[in-house]
């Protein structure tokens, strides 16, 4: 099997930076290792155990480091689980089996039952959103609520490499144009945290060979399996995929649907914390928990 890494130094490079960043997370946790079929799955465990589950799933390309910032809010009302999807560049098996399969949905079902997770809510980004929404769609007696940010597998994504490629032509500095593209410019003012992880994202980038297999567009009668309540986040300006394209199909098939759509936002869309916790049904104001809806 071919390494999901360019070299066994930019492996090491990235998991010793992640290591490091899991130090920062900031409540106390237990970080775990389920077996699965497709080998060890990482997950980061925080939270009251007697609160909610809720099921984190990163994007591509990342970790459960990209929760950093949202985590201590949500793990007030929430017992979290930070996933570290396999083939990705955390600290779980490199697997990558077929998308267009069940296998990921086999997976999910080994980390939950290694969790003791009956039920849960389910949170996803970009290829988590997928993962998501695959799961709740095969296994919707599983899922409590659905939150996906600019989900895969609505409609077809974008040929970004139109745009990006020449880019990666220009080295550094056309590497760093290519992912400022995808996941937006650090900002001239930003916070020594927030510069830390950019250059993490920058190392992945560097080293990690992403996924190129294209997401399965779930059908109609996938999508209408979803009768839990769902809130999908979507930006005006992601280059990826079409976001206006993304609500028109999912207002057609579930009407239910909560869709925030942010005119100004990219792939990536920070700053929706509380948004979460809102349709969660968490009474934030008096920071008591009011259950889900």
């Amino acid at each position: 099997m071919k390494s999901i890494y360019k070299s066994a130094e930019g492996e090491r490079a990235v998991r010793e930076r992640y290591i490091k960043f899991l130090q920062y997370w900031p409540v106390p946790n237990r970080q775990l290792r389920i077996p699965t079929r497709e080998g060890e799955t990482f997950v980061v465990e925080c939270g009251p155990e007697s609160a909610p589950g809720l099921i984190l799933l990163h994007g591509a390309s990342g970790n459960a480091a990209m929760w950093l910032a949202d985590v201590a809010t949500w793990a007030e009302h929430f017992h979290v689980f930070a996933i570290d999807v396999i083939g990705d560049a955390g600290l779980s098996a490199p697997s990558r089996p077929p998308l267009a399969s069940a296998a990921h949905a086999l997976w999910l079902d080994d980390v939950m039952r290694g969790l003791s997770i009956e039920r849960a809510s389910f949170l996803g980004v970009s290829n988590g959103g997928w993962l998501a929404l695959d799961y709740a769609t095969r296994r919707p007696e599983r899922v409590e609520n659905l939150v996906v940010f600019c989900p895969g597998g609505v409609v077809r994504a974008k040929n970004i490499l139109i745009k990006v490629l020449p880019f990666l032509l220009l080295g550094n500095w056309g590497a760093r144009k290519a992912r400022e593209m995808i996941i937006g410019r650090t900002p001239a003012n930003a916070s020594r945290p927030h510069q830390l992880f950019a250059d993490f994202i920058a190392l992945i980038f560097q080293h990690l060979r992403p996924r190129t297999e294209r997401h399965p567009i779930l059908t109609d009668d996938q999508l209408k399996r979803l009768a839990m309540p769902v809130l999908a986040i979507l930006g005006g300006r992601d280059v990826i995929l079409d976001s206006l394209a993304i609500q028109r199909r999912l207002e057609q098939t579930l009407p239910h649907a909560e869709i925030r759509f942010i005119p100004d936002a990219g792939h990536f869309i920070p700053r929706q914390t509380q948004a979460v916790l809102d349709f969660l049904g968490v009474a934030s104001r008096n920071g008591s928990f009011s259950g889900l809806r």
